[in-house]
């Protein structure tokens, strides 16, 4: 099938997508954006985490054919102008990168929370990134950087 799509305010079309390609394999391995992990294949790490005409989704979990004609924002598409997000800074000035290959899953679901709660509560941080799973880090420097980017801090 021919997928058209638009990522990070880019209209893509790609040809000879199988229909139960990833979204993930999709981005990664047709358009050439590798910021979305490639971790579980089931939607239990958050690696993948996309936003899916704004709403948060693992991409490996979504078939190319549901991406038909909606709107992507991968970690790439995050900042302006060549310039890192708030999130994105946020992350790097506390160290909250580690090996990075979780980072930008956990950005992804951070911008989505302060899209949706500017203000959360270090519970409501936690509930909000439970779903993306780190084997580097306790969290605390993700904690940091998540507050450091809400405007709140400890």
């Amino acid at each position: 099938m021919q997928l058209r799509l638009e990522v990070n305010g880019v209209p893509y079309e790609t040809d000879d997508v199988w229909e139960g390609e990833s979204l993930l394999y999709v981005l990664r391995e047709r358009l050439g954006l590798w910021g979305s992990k490639n971790a579980c294949e089931q939607g239990e790490c958050g690696s993948c985490s996309v936003l899916l005409d704004g709403e948060l989704v693992c991409s490996c979990l979504v078939a190319a054919g549901q991406a038909q004609g909606r709107h992507v924002v991968t970690v790439e598409g995050l900042g302006r102008d060549g310039r890192m997000s708030a999130v994105q800074e946020a992350f790097l000035e506390a160290g909250a990168v580690q090996c990075g290959f979780c980072t930008p899953g956990l950005v992804v679901a951070t911008e989505d929370l302060l899209r949706h709660n500017p203000a959360p509560s270090d519970v409501e941080i936690r509930e909000a990134l439970a779903g993306n799973l780190c084997r580097c880090t306790g969290y605390e420097k993700v904690l940091d950087a998540v507050r450091a980017a809400a405007g709140t801090s400890r």
